[in-house]
């Protein structure tokens, strides 16, 4: 309680986070987010989430996708990026069949539907990113049939897209309503368990693609509330500065892998790469209608890390 004459103690920062070897240190008080009082909501599954953030701006704080992220932005919706990355990973194995269907590659698809979750899923911008780059194949090429609405509300599917009723991605496969489909890191290992890459190496494929690129594709960012930024910056700049701090501090949890390489934080070559290419894989893909400049996204928050 304030006392008479005396000064409010500054609202708590509502700040949404999965749950992650690298975020876990926050979460518990081990890195502390000194003189700032910050909460963290349970959430799961985290989609949910970011939709509410884009929609109500429902948190201070909010991890959220590289897709929804650039569909925000382009929308107008008032959140700021923070440099830092909290998922990524290679995207190759992501295009499935099942494994009883008969062979067919990447370039096979034209014509041809294909399951995801939301068309502005972000492993789906991956996905289709790569599929025009290396085998020429463009989004209007395949009708994608979707399970879920983009977070965006202001966006509007292109007429390639479909929404289907089926609860699941993988039940459009089942089903036979699709030839393939794209899941996500988690689904890959769950609902996804015993599909088949398209890619035949997927493994080495994303390599490449990484190598070439010198980046690793991200899928979950951060982003904070324009208000926020502007009303607190010294809180945000110590919140920052943990979170740098528990990523750095667990960086032995994580190994070599693409997933382990893409946890960052700071703005760098790799997540200026990372940021201009899926700006372009997006405006290719008709998520959004007009470039990225990123340098502008960068100056927004360079002074977190002076």
């Amino acid at each position: 309680m304030s006392r008479p004459g005396g000064t409010h103690p500054a609202a708590p920062l509502t700040v949404l986070l999965g749950d992650y070897p690298h975020t876990r240190p926050l979460k518990d008080g081990t890195v502390p987010v000194d003189g700032v009082d910050c909460r963290y909501p349970a959430c799961s599954p985290l989609p949910p989430a970011f939709a509410r953030m884009v929609r109500d701006l429902a948190h201070d704080i909010c991890e959220m996708p590289m897709a929804t992220y650039l569909q925000a932005r382009d929308a107008g919706i008032p959140v700021t990026l923070l440099p830092a990355v909290l998922v990524g990973s290679t995207h190759h194995r992501s295009l499935t069949r099942l494994p009883e269907t008969p062979q067919l590659g990447p370039g096979d698809l034209v014509g041809r539907r294909v399951g995801v979750r939301a068309y502005g899923q972000t492993t789906g911008l991956w996905v289709r990113g790569w599929l025009q780059e290396e085998y020429g194949v463009k989004s209007s090429d395949i009708t994608w049939v979707t399970t879920e609405d983009v977070h965006v509300a202001q966006y509007v599917n292109p007429p390639y897209v479909e929404r289907s009723r089926a609860e699941r991605v993988v039940d459009l496969l089942r089903t036979h309503d699709v030839t393939a489909a794209v899941l996500g890191p988690k689904a890959i290992g769950g609902q996804g368990a015993g599909l088949v890459p398209l890619v035949a190496d997927a493994e080495s494929a994303g390599q490449a693609w990484t190598d070439r690129h010198g980046t690793v594709p991200a899928n979950h960012l951060l982003v904070v509330r324009d208000d926020v930024l502007r009303n607190r910056p010294d809180a945000v700049l110590t919140f920052y500065r943990a979170l740098k701090k528990s990523i750095e501090t667990t960086a032995d949890e994580r190994d070599d892998s693409p997933a382990g390489r893409a946890v960052t934080a700071g703005w760098s070559a790799s997540l200026t790469a990372c940021l201009e290419i899926a700006g372009r894989y997006a405006l290719e893909q008709g998520l959004i209608t007009a470039p990225v400049d990123v340098a502008a996204i960068e100056a927004e928050t360079a002074f977190l890390d002076k």
